[in-house]
């Protein structure tokens, strides 16, 4: 069955050019533009890429700090004791504790954005992992949220840090900001994730590395990027 739009919908849809491939800056201000919501929605970049999830080595996975923000406030817990955890809370962690929170989490309590840990409470934390995975908030290495180091983890988590991962189709898909944002604040936090994202292809990889890039705002059309401006 054909999906159908509506009339908002269709009227931004006619604004964006679909054999166009825009570059960064012209796709940030055309997704503000058109953005239609009633509400600062958030704008989304997509990538697909040439990559075999099947295979470990190509396996995208990682944070960065956007420069800009993500225009949204963050509720960070640290899963932590002692000496870190007086480290957590004055970096301005939102929840500090450690079996406590463990059970609080375990009792369904679940209002908090991002999850950090020191790799001593991981043992602790594993009991609610099948909670915190499938919402993509179990403390991980890879995304520095599994680390000594909680000052500053929770200084970037409150920063404007944003987390990325290959699906199984080898799509990305990150928010960069809100369409308050001016133009080249979403441009720029668009070339800091793709930087990355470029610097972060497998060496296993063969060909033409970012297949597809897209850009758009909640319920929005999606414009679409020219992969070499990236």
């Amino acid at each position: 069955m054909a999906k159908k739009y509506g009339k908002k919908y269709l009227a931004a849809a006619e604004k964006v050019d679909r054999d166009k491939l825009y570059s960064i800056d012209e796709a940030a201000a055309l997704v503000k533009d058109i953005a239609y919501a009633n509400f600062d929605s958030t704008v989304e970049i997509a990538f697909n890429l040439n990559v075999d999830t099947r295979q470990a080595d190509q396996q995208l996975r990682g944070a960065v700090v956007l420069p800009n923000g993500t225009g949204k406030d963050q509720t960070v817990v640290v899963f932590a004791q002692g000496d870190k955890a007086k480290e957590a809370e004055a970096a301005g962690a939102d929840v500090v504790g450690g079996a406590d929170l463990v059970q609080r989490i375990s009792d369904g309590w679940m209002d908090f954005d991002v999850a950090i840990a020191t790799p001593d409470m991981m043992a602790q934390v594993g009991r609610v992992g099948r909670v915190l995975g499938p919402k993509g908030l179990m403390p991980n290495p890879k995304t520095g949220t599994v680390t000594f180091d909680v000052a500053k983890a929770v200084s970037d988590a409150k920063s404007g840090q944003v987390t990325y991962r290959t699906d199984r189709d080898g799509n990305v898909a990150v928010p960069v900001g809100k369409v308050s944002f001016d133009a080249d604040k979403l441009a720029g936090n668009i070339k800091a994730l793709a930087d990355l994202i470029v610097k972060s292809r497998p060496a296993t990889v063969k060909g033409t590395y970012v297949q597809h890039v897209s850009l758009s705002s909640t319920f929005g059309p999606a414009v679409n990027l020219d992969p070499t401006s990236l």
